[in-house]
């Protein structure tokens, strides 16, 4: 059965034939929701879409929707979007009756698989057609495998689905155990389906396993597979989620699908993360640290367990392992690791033999299996050795816990948090001009070279505007966008942003004519240069305009560095600085500037706006030329 720690390798089998029967399926979009949990689009015949859910070492079925995946997908996905994105899905299929499957993939001339590992911590494989993984989920390196890139994926697994009649009886009569735990561990079954298989081939439980009618336990074992396979009545009942209803289960819930009893039956976890992520404050830097140190505790409470339990067990088969040492040690003396190791394999029915699940030549130790316990014992050392290594790690943990708890027990200082989350000023289409706002709020925008003083002559001066100008060769050809009672501020941005600025003048002259004055057309024998134009018929004009821009840190209602005459920009900005001619190139001004502001601000306001106040965005407004900070 399903529960909520993970599916059981029947459960898999039930969805890896659920799954098969919706074939042929093409690989749409690829999903990484967290780091364990991935999802496939996958298109069916007759255009239907289903979404494949995996959470590795827990579950993987069809789901009636996904989680609101991340806005930058992470590099696994980008990888399998990369490699399989449009294949056609050849084959679902499982490893024995382990919590493994393979989706094979056909992509152009190559068939991928797809391998993902339900059990332990789980794993999710990409592999080329010859098994040779081209990268997994999490790198892992064990004592008998290596699941990293370039590694060979090691896809095969016992069932005794596929066993003949003698072979499953001959793997009873070689049982030691009663059948209920033979089936349950032998064939893979879990204690649940096992009993099942008892029930229905009538043999008792706690019977021996050599002693029970094979013939019956075999038909009732591959009655259970078939009604798995082909014949499913998904539920969940107060134990678990079912592919089938096995005798006794108090059914809550029937479904359609297994798909959908396990949609059901998990809870979004996923889901429910990314909602509360977006609804709880953000934790302190105390309470985090507490997290953590309440995990670690929690690790070290394990492994105690762990090692302790290990001790149990050594006690309880003292005898035995005992005699294994002595065995052991003594055939260490004449013969080699590999020798020791094949000897083992050839008496299997040796019940010390039998013992030894494992052998690590290079530390001189083997692994027993004590009381379905895995023991790690070194046999050059005498059974008190090896119990001293396991309280020595007892011991090591306890120390672990007892310095996180007195960790914990710590206050850890707060800093206040004042970092606010600004609105930044959005990017408008005049921007890229130079530009400022008068006081009263009428747009005025300058050319910033002769491509765009043509650019705004001819593109955006329309009939109420008015066109502005310095009375020196070179400078901004300034369009005040509508009526303003604050002309002084468009004039002064006039001559500040012309050569008289350049040329280290305080003043200039500057005047202004309507839209109807302004021409490109030259008279006979005349040249208009590029940026240039010709006024004709009166103009207004303002004599001695003092120079001078300030630049400043807008705070409302958007955040932006802003810029212009003086009396239009400081009324509007939390701290600014004012520019007049002098010695300090353009760029050279930009970062005094950027200092200057950033030294009115205090630490905290300064790290929530470091997106806006930058060197870029004050070199804007930086007149072409020489320039000083006014000192205030």
């Amino acid at each position: 059965m399903a529960t909520l720690q993970g599916m059981s390798g029947v459960d898999l089998r039930a969805l890896v034939a659920e799954a098969a029967d919706r074939l042929p399926l093409w690989v749409g979009k690829i999903y990484q929701f967290d780091a364990k949990t991935l999802g496939i689009r996958l298109n069916g015949e007759d255009r239907a879409k289903y979404l494949f859910l995996v959470e590795t070492g827990r579950r993987a079925h069809f789901t009636a929707e996904f989680p609101t995946p991340p806005k930058n997908p992470p590099s696994f996905a980008m990888l399998l979007r990369k490699h399989l994105e449009g294949g056609k899905v050849l084959g679902i299929r499982q490893l024995g009756l382990e919590r493994t499957m393979s989706l094979d993939i056909g992509k152009r001339n190559t068939t991928y698989h797809l391998i993902f590992e339900l059990f332990d911590e789980g794993n999710a494989v990409l592999c080329d057609e010859s098994y040779t993984i081209v990268k997994p989920l999490w790198h892992h390196r064990f004592k008998t495998r290596e699941v990293v890139p370039g590694a060979v994926y090691a896809f095969e697994g016992s069932d005794c689905s596929t066993l003949s009649p003698e072979e499953f009886r001959a793997l009873l009569a070689q049982s030691d155990r009663d059948i209920v735990r033979t089936l349950a561990v032998g064939c893979m079954l879990g204690g649940a389906y096992a009993e099942e298989v008892c029930r229905a081939a009538g043999v008792e439980k706690s019977a021996a396993a050599a002693e029970v009618d094979a013939k019956a336990v075999r038909e009732a074992f591959e009655r259970l597979m078939a009604d798995v396979w082909g014949h499913r009545e998904p539920v969940i009942t107060a134990s678990g989620c079912w592919p089938v209803v096995l005798a006794g289960g108090e059914v809550r819930e029937r479904f359609a699908t297994f798909s959908e009893a396990l949609d059901a039956f998990y809870p979004k976890t996923v889901g429910e993360k990314q909602e509360a992520a977006a609804e709880k404050p953000r934790l302190s830097q105390a309470e985090v640290i507490r997290r953590r140190q309440a995990d670690a505790i929690k690790g070290f409470e394990k492994k105690i367990e762990r090692n302790q339990r290990l001790v149990e067990v050594i006690y309880e088969n003292y005898t035995d392992v005992a005699g294994i040492i002595a065995t052991l040690d003594e055939a260490s003396k004449n013969r080699s690791w590999q020798e020791i190791e094949q000897i083992l394999k050839a008496n299997g029915d040796n019940p010390a033999a039998k013992m030894v699940r494992g052998v690590h030549p290079a530390d001189a130790a083997v692994d027993l299996d004590l009381s379905g316990e895995r023991v790690k014992i070194y046999v050059h050392e005498t059974i008190e050795q090896n119990l001293g290594r396991y309280y020595d790690q007892i011991k090591k943990f306890k120390k672990k816990k007892a310095g996180a708890l007195t960790a914990m027990e710590r206050t850890v200082p707060e800093k206040p948090r004042t970092k606010r989350n600004l609105p930044l000023l959005k990017k408008r289409w005049y921007h890229r001009f130079r530009w400022f706002t008068t006081s009263d709020g009428v747009l005025v925008i300058g050319g910033r070279d002769a491509s765009q003083n043509e650019e705004l002559v001819k593109k955006y001066m329309e009939g109420g505007d008015l066109f502005v100008h310095a009375d020196v060769h070179g400078g901004s050809v300034v369009i005040v966008k509508g009526a303003t009672e604050h002309l002084d501020e468009a004039v002064r941005f006039a001559a500040s942003y012309s050569n008289a600025w350049k040329a280290g003048h305080f003043t200039a002259d500057v005047y202004a004519a309507r839209p109807d004055q302004v021409s490109k057309t030259a008279e006979s024998g005349e040249y208009v240069a590029r940026g240039a134009f010709i006024v004709r018929g009166e103009r207004q004009y303002f004599r001695n305009v003092p120079v001078g821009v300030a630049i400043g840190l807008q705070m409302a209602p958007e955040v932006a560095v802003i810029g212009g005459p003086p009396g239009a920009v400081t009324g509007r900005t939390k701290v600014w600085v004012e520019l007049r001619p002098g010695q300090f190139e353009p760029n050279d001004t930009a970062r005094k500037v950027v200092r200057a502001l950033r030294e009115k601000l205090s630490e905290d306001e300064w790290k929530g706006l470091k997106n806006a106040l930058n060197t870029e965005a004050v070199a804007a407004f930086v007149p072409p030329g020489g320039s000083d900070i006014v000192e205030s």
